[in-house]
């Protein structure tokens, strides 16, 4: 697995959360985030079918291709970097999708604790 600077929510270095389709703000298969990341796309997620039908309806179509942004529109089981906001949103609805924590970016846990994030932990 790819590495790059910083952390996951476990301390360990962060690991690549998918770069086929390329994820993440950079599209580098990172959850790694800036300032001038409005939506802090730090959740490696693997995405279900009762979230995809949650985010659609919240007004973002993860499903839909958009060709001209290369975007293949994700389908059940895609990794994918979410936006903290989004998948605490999913979690209190019960909705929430399944965590890769070793590519969940550290900046996470400023929104929510590891146990939380434990519970949704991906099984791969």
């Amino acid at each position: 697995m790819i590495k790059t600077d910083g952390l996951n929510v476990l301390g360990t270095a962060l690991e690549s959360c998918c770069e086929n389709p390329a994820t993440g703000y950079f599209r580098d298969g990172f959850c790694r985030t800036i300032d001038a990341d409005s939506g802090t796309h730090v959740v490696c997620a693997i995405v279900t079918a009762e979230f995809l039908e949650f985010t659609k309806s919240r007004g973002n179509n993860l499903s839909t291709p958009i060709p001209h942004w290369d975007f293949p529109g994700l389908k059940v089981g895609s990794k994918w970097c979410l936006c903290i906001s989004r998948w605490l949103e999913a979690e209190r609805k019960g909705k929430a999708p399944f965590v890769v924590l070793e590519a969940t970016h550290e900046i996470a846990l400023k929104h929510t604790t590891l146990d939380v994030l434990k519970k949704y932990e991906a099984q791969i």
